[in-house]
């Protein structure tokens, strides 16, 4: 049995510990800024895709119409839902980076500092 599945040696409570940081303004803070990211990135990538679907399904004409040799557009946002992926991928570390692992690290040093 691991520690956390009982208890500490020093009689502390783990999980009491944890409830208090989930609880703490810092932890609050760092669930806010993930959620204000990642769920209007999510809701835009699925209506880009979405987009994509329907055009594939419902407009015909327009998804086969050549650009260059046989590459049509209906290939060209295919290719741009790779692309999209990388893009939305590369914000988010930068996002991470800037606004969520400072905050992190601000958790884990409380954290480690109380546990010392």
């Amino acid at each position: 049995m691991s520690t956390t599945d009982q208890g500490l040696d020093d009689g502390t409570n783990p999980d009491a510990d944890w409830k208090q940081v989930q609880d703490s303004p810092e932890f609050r803070q760092l669930r806010h800024r993930l959620r204000s990211f990642v769920f209007p990135m999510t809701v835009l990538f699925l209506a880009w895709y979405l987009v994509y679907v329907l055009l594939a399904d419902y407009a015909h004409g327009f998804m086969s119409t050549k650009l260059a040799g046989n590459f049509n557009v209906g290939l060209l946002i295919g290719l741009l839902q790779f692309v999209s992926t990388f893009v939305i991928t590369g914000l988010y570390v930068r996002y991470a980076n800037r606004k969520l692992d400072p905050v992190a690290d601000q958790i884990r040093t409380k954290i480690e500092g109380d546990a010392a």
